[in-house]
Formats: structure tokens, sequence, C-alpha cells
């Protein structure tokens, strides 16, 4: 197979191209099984070819696909309920990746600004944090590997270091009269699995509260049962102004959605933003099967349980090496984090037929299908346990 005729943007591309799939499981080109601990990077919560979701694809595709938002979309208007009431939002707006609904939130944030009479708005966002990859969400990324190449950034971007209250004091005292938002990921997926406190959230929310800040939550990749709740922030008693979603509300198919309440309704007016294929009555369908799914199958209850199982072998078994400084997650967001750079343990996980990766250069992430039952956790373990025993071999 060639591959010349892509650019060449994903690194360490590994030589191995699936078929299909069933459930938590992968088979390649040459009928190899795997089992797949990364979902496609948190985004098939529900695993591959689930039932109800390969019926709603099919019945939908041979309905209708696409309208565009000139008209009235009733599926969309359909999930717009069900997302909201489980998010405890007001609004959502569609679009179709995680970096479309982070670049919303931006822009509602600059909109939010101008109502204020302020000019230089500024965002603090966290140092390590992953935002997206058009030009405003590097710029919000705290991660300079993301940005470098694409000077000059959008400007007014301040970055704090997660979990550092003193830090995040000092620079609202610095800019309180330009700051609009705060924005954060309450668990870091690209900077290493590192998670929010419940204190620094209470925190930021406070501030928020006494400034008449946006508090802006990127949920792309805990969201949607990740962490054993719908959303990770209600693990604890807060709420954001404006939370955006994406990866596994689709499961697969590219659906996101910018959801906002009370002081970050109604910013946008017709003609303020928009997206050709967002909230089509396609991507709506399947979505709302999704929601539908979890929760006749009792999707967060398992991500909880068997998160808390697995985190607990693996604490209990990779304790033999040394150089695992670290086990630590919430639900099914799993890191765990070694001593030195570990990019090259994803070919051992080949060879293992395990499926994950290596993220912040020593940090091997797990975030598989939220329908993972025991006794596949046991089979991340023990393959896992295989891939360091010949790694530091």
């Amino acid at each position: 197979m060639t591959t010349n005729t892509i650019m060449p943007t994903y690194y360490n591309q590994m030589q191995v191209s699936f078929e299909y799939g069933r459930g938590v499981w992968l088979w390649d080109n040459e009928n190899n099984q795997y089992l797949d601990s990364l979902a496609g990077i948190a985004v098939c919560g529900l695993g591959h070819a689930h039932p109800a979701i390969t019926r709603t694809i099919t019945e939908q595709a041979s309905k209708l696909l696409h309208t565009s938002n000139t008209y009235t979309i009733r599926n969309q208007a359909e999930l717009a309920e069900k997302l909201t009431r489980i998010a405890d939002m007001e609004q959502a707006y569609f679009c179709n990746s995680g970096a479309e609904a982070n670049e919303t939130a931006i822009k509602l944030a600059r909109l939010y600004a101008r109502k204020k009479d302020i000019s230089d708005p500024v965002i603090i966002t966290m140092k390590h944090s992953f935002h997206g990859r058009t030009m405003a969400t590097l710029s919000a990324s705290g991660t300079e590997r993301i940005q470098t190449g694409f000077e000059p950034l959008v400007k007014d971007f301040v970055y704090v270091q997660l979990n550092d209250i003193a830090e995040l004091e000092a620079a609202v005292q610095q800019y309180k009269k330009d700051i609009v938002a705060i924005m954060l990921e309450p668990i870091q997926g690209d900077g290493g699995i590192q998670i929010a406190s419940g204190d620094y959230l209470t925190r930021v929310r406070q501030i928020c509260d006494t400034n008449d800040y946006l508090m802006i939550l990127d949920e792309i990749q805990t969201g949607m049962g990740r962490t054993g709740k719908w959303f990770c922030h209600q693990h604890f008693t807060i709420q954001p102004d404006v939370l955006t979603v994406a990866k596994a509300l689709g499961n697969g198919v590219p659906i996101a959605a910018c959801l906002a309440r009370g002081k970050a309704c109604n910013l946008f007016g017709p003609g303020k933003h928009g997206s050709t294929f967002g909230g089509n009555p396609f991507v709506c369908a399947v979505g709302s099967t999704v929601i539908d799914t979890m929760k006749s199958e009792n999707i967060l209850d398992n991500a909880a349980s068997i998160g808390t199982y697995l985190i607990q072998q693996l604490k209990s078994t990779l304790s033999r090496y040394p150089g695992v400084i670290d086990v630590r997650g919430k639900g099914l967001m799993i890191g765990v984090e070694l001593d030195k750079p570990c990019m090259q343990l994803t070919n051992l996980g080949l060879k293992y037929r395990l499926l994950f990766n290596v993220t912040f250069n020593k940090v091997i992430r797990l975030l598989p299908p939220l329908i993972i039952n025991q006794h596949e956790a046991d089979e991340i373990v023990k393959r896992l346990d295989q891939c360091l025993a010949e790694y530091y071999a």
C-alpha cells in the first residue's frame, strides 16, 4: 500500500490497516485480532459495529443525509434536547469536530467581551493543554509542540499550570480587567492524563462567578461517559458556562457540539457563526442513538466500575517495574507514566496485539471502549505487562 499521495501530517504512523471490528476487538487485513484499548482516541465508546449504531446509520442513510441549516432539522432539535438535558445546559450549536467546538467557545468568549466593552479580551488556559489545531485552538493550547511554525499565534491567551491555584490567582490579578474566560480540560489527555482536582475546579468556578468570567470546559475527550459520568465535571458540584463535546458523541461519525447556559446563551445572532455540515440529519440521528444506547445499556456504571477495577489491576501488576512511576485516571481514561520517553512502546503493543498510544512522551494512554468487560480488562493488563516485560528486558 502506498501513501505517497497523503500529506505526512502524522508521525510514527504504524503499518497496520484494520478491516473490521466487533465490540472491543479489531482485525487487520491479514485477519490478526487486536484488543483495542484506544477506541480511536476515545471516539468509539460503544465499540465497533454496535448493532444499534449500525441500524441507525443504515436507516438514516436510506432516508436523508443532508439538507443544510437553511432549513429546520428535526433530528438536530431532538439531539439538542437530549444533550442539553444530560449536560444540564441550555443551548447547543452543532459542528463537526472538537476543534470546531472549541473554536466556537472562543468566539463566544470574544462576543461576551464585546458585550462587556472589553476591546482586548484575555482567555486563561492551561499549560500542556490541547484544544485543537485550528489557529485559535492551537493558540489556546498551552503546548509549544503544536504551535511551532504557525506563528504569529492568535493573541491574548495566558497559560497557567493546572492545579496551581496561586499561579491562577496571580494571572487573574495581572490581567483582571481584560479577562473574559478561563478555559480548561477536566483531565488533560494530550498532556499526560493530568487530572484537575476538585478544589481547583471549584476555585475556577468561584473566580469566574466573582469576576463575571465565562468558565469554559473542554470535555471533548472526557465527555460522553468516559470517566463514569456523562461529563467529568459532574463528579464535582460545579457547572460550566460553556461546555464542548465531540469524539464519543458520534461513535465514529464526525459530530461535535458547543453547549451554553446562562450568560453564555444567545451571544450568537444570525450570521455570526455557522457550519455547512454541522448538525445534519445523519449525524444527529447517530448522536441521539448513542445517548439512548448509553442509557439503556448502563454504560456509565460500566465505565465507572470497570475503570476502577482496571486501574487497581494495573497498579498491582505493573508495580514490579521500577520505571513505572504512576498509574492514574478516572473511569476508563487511564495513564501509565514511565520514568523516560517510551514512544516506541506502541510497536511492542502491535506485537502483543494491544492498541494504545503514548502521550506527553512517556505516558501510556488507555482509552478502551466503555462497553469493555472484566475479562477484557484483565486481557489489557496481561498484554501491557508483556509489552513492558520485553521493553525493560
